[in-house]
Parts: C-alpha cells; sequence; structure tokens
C-alpha cells in the first residue's frame, strides 16, 4: 500500500488527489495550513474506503522551510515509508508588474518555488535510501507560456518546471521518478485565493478557471498518468492546453494572442 503524501490537500486539485488516491486503496498524508478543511477532506476519503488510520493530517506551512526535516521525521514515525510526494500547494497572481510590489513577488518565489524545494529536498534522502519512489509537482501552462497579471506566477511555475526537469535527470538511475503536472484551467478557487499587487486576496473568480476542466476529473487524470510514470502530465481543455502545442511551433503567435487578450 503506498504512501502518498499531498501538499496544498485542503482544497482544489489537491483535495481531488486525496480523493482519487482514496479510491485506490494508498496511504495518505494530507498537507495544509487550514486544519479543518484537511479533516473535512480526511472525512471524505474515509468515506470513499480509506481506514481512519490511513490518513495522516498533518498541517504544513511552506513557508516554515526549517521544519521541513521534523515534519519528513512525523511522516516515517506514522508510515515508515514515503512513496509518492506531490508538491501540489501554492498561490497565484492577479496584478499588473508595474503595480506588483517587491515583498509580493518574494512571497510567491517562497510558496511557490522554495517551499516545494525545500520539502522535496527533505523527502529525497527517504527515497534515496528506499531505492524507490516519486515525486510531483504541480507547475501549469503558466510554467510554459507567459500571460498578463501572473508575471510572478509564471515565473515562479517556469522555475519549478526547470528546477524538477533537473532533478528528474539526477536521480533518473535511483528508481525515482519525477512528474511535472501542467493543467490548464481548472475548475478551482485558484483565481479567488491569488494574490494581487500588495499581497492581499484577489478574491474574484476567472470566468475562464469558471469554465475550466471538473477538478475531479482533472484529479483522474493525473493520478492515472502517475501510475503510468509519464514524466510532462498536460491536463485541462481547450486552449489553454492547445496553446503548449501552438507556442512550440508558432512562438510569435502565441506572443501575439497573450499580448492582445483582454485584461
Amino acid at each position: 500500500m503506498a504512501v502518498v503524501w499531498i501538499t496544498g490537500a485542503s482544497s482544489g486539485i489537491g483535495e481531488a488527489l486525496a480523493k482519487q488516491y482514496a479510491r485506490q486503496g494508498a496511504k495518505l498524508v494530507l498537507s495544509a495550513r487550514r486544519v479543518p478543511e484537511l479533516e473535512q477532506v480526511k472525512q471524505a476519503c474515509i468515506e470513499l474506503g480509506c481506514a481512519d488510520s490511513n490518513v495522516f493530517v498533518l498541517p504544513l506551512d511552506l513557508l516554515k522551510v526549517d521544519i521541513m526535516p521534523a515534519q519528513v521525521e512525523l511522516v516515517l514515525a506514522e508510515f515508515g515509508r514515503i512513496d509518492v510526494l506531490i508538491n501540489n500547494a501554492g498561490i497565484s497572481q492577479r496584478s499588473l508588474c508595474i503595480d506588483t510590489e517587491l515583498s509580493t513577488y518574494r512571497t510567491l518565489f517562497e510558496v511557490d518555488v522554495f517551499g516545494q524545494i525545500a520539502l522535496t529536498k527533505a523527502v529525497l534522502p527517504i527515497m534515496l535510501k528506499q531505492g524507490s519512489g516519486h515525486i510531483a509537482v504541480t507547475s501549469s501552462v503558466a510554467g510554459k507560456v507567459g500571460v498578463k497579471l501572473r508575471s510572478g506566477y509564471c515565473a515562479a511555475k517556469h522555475a519549478v518546471m526547470g528546477f524538477f526537469d533537473a532533478l528528474r535527470a539526477e536521480v533518473a538511475e535511483n528508481n525515482i521518478q519525477v512528474s511535472t503536472i501542467t493543467p490548464g484551467f481548472i475548475k478551482t478557487d485558484v483565481s479567488i485565493n491569488a494574490i494581487t499587487s500588495n499581497g492581499d486576496k484577489f478574491g474574484i473568480e476567472d470566468d475562464d478557471i469558471k469554465n475550466g476542466m471538473d477538478v475531479d476529473q482533472c484529479a483522474q487524470v493525473i493520478v492515472n498518468k502517475m501510475n503510468k510514470g509519464v514524466k510532462e502530465i498536460v491536463v485541462g481543455k481547450g486552449l489553454s492546453i492547445f496553446i503548449l502545442t501552438l507556442k512550440r511551433y508558432a512562438p510569435n503567435l502565441v506572443f501575439n494572442l497573450v499580448a492582445k487578450r483582454k485584461i
């Protein structure tokens, strides 16, 4: 029975992934900052067939990188191993570069980049010792294509895409898999929870997000491809996915399209 650790598990893609793995009988470690929401996700996983003892709620704030090794030890004390780590937690942005405070950019990188790296570095020695493991990160189409109002978010997602691609090459001979998850528009609260120029909550649902792929369908695609060892998992529908192919073959067209896109 695989031990799967999911960050950002209190809502959105993380919650949906937890439920999908619950259906497959995994042991789950659910992490996020909001404990009441994590407890609700745990109860949902139990209703899907997980034993209470197989779902471990472990609060985690990605800004507190110094506690990562201790949190890893708590997981080992609970389950004895870590088979899958999905670095899913993160925040988005909705503000123009000219208006965005440097502290907001720093927050985006601390959460979306350094928090992911810190937890991965804490878990990696365990997987190396086990001789197996699977590490994933939820990047984004924004990690491939830059768009308005998301300069910091796009920069952070480009960064994790590069980091985990490089990590994959480093651990390929150690029986450790690395997957970069690349969602397009998915129906979650990502835009509502995004931060603005000064770090305040955006609080508005984008039309693109509202009309995106169902989050449970998204999670099913991700888990199925994770189980198959797919290295770059693209998931979504419509233009948000087609634009990846378009950028490869017609980059100038993509640059013009995103420049003309209304805010």
